[in-house]
């Protein structure tokens, strides 16, 4: 699963709009919706503490790390 893939199924799965996700970790939102597009790549690392984050206060269950790689 490609970095852009992950980051919206993250989001969907936790329940948020672009905007609420962007805010939630803040980012600015023209970042984040250019990451869930395609047009720039996140930085391996953050993704991997996105899903840390997101798992460890039990907003989503279904994505591994290891997907994050």
């Amino acid at each position: 699963m490609d970095s852009q893939e992950l980051i919206k199924k993250l989001r969907k799965e936790a329940g948020m709009t672009q905007k609420a996700f962007a805010e939630y970790f803040n980012i600015p939102l023209r970042t984040y919706e250019q990451w869930e597009r395609g047009k720039r790549k996140i930085p391996g690392y953050l993704l991997r503490l996105m899903v840390y984050k997101l798992k460890i206060e039990k907003l989503v269950t279904g994505v591994t790390e290891e997907m994050a790689d």
